[in-house]
């Protein structure tokens, strides 16, 4: 069979070998976490405890505050410290602090909801809804919202991205080896919501043993498919996957529903799993913590909420000088100038660069080699917008289609120039969206 792939894109170094062969351990319990109310895309949640209360594992500490929004829930028992603002992966949030007693008391509400057979679409919706599942790709975008497309909008497909593109981050790879059975329990479960007759599994070729564990954990079910995707630069963005499985293009200003897909991650796919089969909510997951600037690196199973420096510690802590903390994966993370912050639902990764890989190049005269074109999987010309970007003229950059960007960096990871072309149409988004909201 062929491989599967899209138009454009790059092709990184994988840097995956550093804990692409680990199995997953469970991090130590932490002493003390700190719950963000702010951990997925839409309205952070409100705090429904205060301080002094006694909580257990599995129970919500916060509660969503509009359709687009997912509850937060304890992954620890013990006693609430302090409900307050604290330092979190971009900023401040409202957190809920929470001193563990060590003991990890489950909450009365986390029950076993029996089987997919035995549950509706309905029933199933609302456990994924109750249980805070979110996408742990990166995105967070809250999944019981993705799972409630207009009626207009008919899904016909949907399709799990274990494609971990990232250089690096091996979490899923390893989540795919260990506990296949639940992937595959997850993607039936989607299916049954969405009511829809199939579903894909996509994974780059360069995870032949997650290709063959998944694979054969799916064997029973034909309405799932485990495809084999070529080894890609951003193959598991949402609108590259959907092109490879399908063959479908979603639109200028799209979204997955308007090709008939639904997307979701793999991780998110086994919390649903676990979700229906042990009731507890997503309250921990798997963790990368990698780059040349950490002793051991390791993949985790960590609780939401555990400060990084806990976590970074349990690898032995930092190698040298560290030039630069990542969120995530190097391409489309995050970085923070502090360790002091808390996990949550979406850290898919912990990557950690010695000085030297964190400098900054300089940047040069773009010299219109079109190689920013060329690659781009939005079909975009980052050169232009970029431009226009940098002389705050984002009408121009809007009309060369700036939003449909996905940020994935390809651009930048070419330009020969070392031009700042993610960074500057990432302004121009953020611009473009904030007049578009003024005007309304």
């Amino acid at each position: 069979m062929s491989l599967l792939s899209f138009k454009g894109g790059i092709h990184p170094p994988h840097e995956k070998k550093y804990t692409e062969k680990k199995a997953v351990v469970k991090a130590v319990d932490p002493k003390v976490v700190t719950i963000s109310m702010r951990q997925h895309i839409g309205a952070p949640c409100n705090p429904i405890v205060k301080k002094g209360d006694y909580v257990k594992v599995g129970q919500m500490v916060g509660e969503a505050t509009s359709f687009v929004s997912s509850p937060v829930h304890s992954s620890v028992s013990g006693t609430v410290k302090e409900v307050t603002n604290k330092n979190v992966l971009g900023g401040k949030a409202m957190c809920v602090v929470i001193e563990s007693d060590g003991e990890n008391l489950i909450h009365e509400t986390v029950v076993s909801n029996g089987d997919i057979s035995g549950l509706s679409s309905k029933e199933i919706l609302e456990i994924i809804k109750n249980a805070g599942i979110v996408g742990m790709g990166g995105a967070g975008f809250p999944t019981h919202v993705k799972l409630s497309p207009p009626p207009e909008k008919k899904i016909d497909v949907v399709i799990l991205n274990g494609a971990e593109c990232e250089p690096y981050l091996t979490a899923d790879h390893r989540l795919m080896l260990e506990t296949p059975a639940e992937v595959v329990y997850g993607l039936r479960a989607l299916i049954k919501v969405l009511n829809v007759q199939k579903g894909y599994i996509g994974i780059e070729n360069n995870k032949p043993d997650a290709f063959k564990s998944i694979s054969e954990a799916a064997k029973e079910y034909p309405e799932i498919e485990v495809v084999e995707l070529y080894t890609k630069y951003p193959q598991g963005a949402e609108k590259q996957l959907i092109y490879a499985c399908t063959k479908r293009e979603v639109p200028s200003a799209g979204l997955p529903m308007d090709a008939g897909a639904v997307v979701s991650n793999v991780a998110t796919s086994a919390a649903i799993a676990n979700a229906i089969k042990t009731g507890m909510p997503l309250v921990e997951r798997i963790c990368t913590i990698t780059g040349s600037s950490v002793v051991e690196p390791k993949n985790m199973l960590i609780k939401v909420g555990t400060n990084i420096k806990e976590i970074i510690d349990q690898c032995g802590g930092y190698k040298g000088k560290v030039g630069k903390l990542i969120m995530g994966g190097p391409m489309m993370g995050l970085a923070s100038n502090t360790d002091n912050i808390p996990s949550t639902k979406t850290t898919s990764g912990i990557l950690i660069f010695n000085e030297d890989e964190a400098k900054i190049p300089e940047a040069e005269n773009c010299l219109k080699c079109g190689k920013c074109v060329s690659i781009c999987p939005s079909f975009l010309e980052p050169l232009y917008i970029s431009a226009y970007a940098l002389k705050n003229d984002f009408e121009k950059a809007e009309k060369y289609n700036a939003l449909d960007c996905i940020e994935c960096g390809s651009c930048s990871f070419v330009c020969p120039s070392k031009r700042p072309l993610l960074h500057s149409i990432r302004v121009a988004k953020k611009e473009i969206i904030a007049k578009r909201r003024k005007s309304k």
